[in-house]
């Protein structure tokens, strides 16, 4: 497993944590004071994304492994253009393999290609020569 395989996985666990702990918990509060006030304002824009991505499904609905997933993709969707779309997708997919359900491979496949086809990061597929 490569470098940033693990770095990934280990950001899920950390998302995850700090979902099940809840908003009211001193810890959470204290790992987001260590971000700036765009914190606050990106997370609410990958939560709009996945809502709007995940068709008949309520952000609440979403298991906690998927949603953490999600969030973190969205988030390198976004904010990292020096990695492909494709890979980032793909390598949300993998980990859903090893941490969701067996629907969960799927599920984040069919959200994620739809937010990168909403911010215009989807590459394009390469014409036959």
């Amino acid at each position: 497993m490569g470098t940033r395989r693990e770095a990934r996985e280990l950001a899920l666990q950390a998302l995850y944590q700090l979902d099940v702990a809840g908003e009211g918990d001193p810890a959470v509060a204290l790992f987001w004071s260590h971000f700036d006030a765009e914190g606050d304002v990106q997370r609410e824009r990958i939560d709009a994304l996945i809502a709007a991505s995940a068709e008949h499904w309520r952000l609440p609905r979403l298991s906690r492994v998927d949603l953490s997933l999600l969030r973190l993709a969205t988030f390198e969707l976004l904010g990292r253009p020096d990695i492909p779309a494709s890979v980032t997708i793909d390598e949300a997919i993998e980990i859903a393999r090893r941490f969701g359900s067996e629907d969960s491979p799927a599920f984040v496949n069919g959200v994620l290609d739809h937010i990168a086809q909403v911010l215009g990061v989807k590459e394009k597929p390469k014409s036959p020569e």
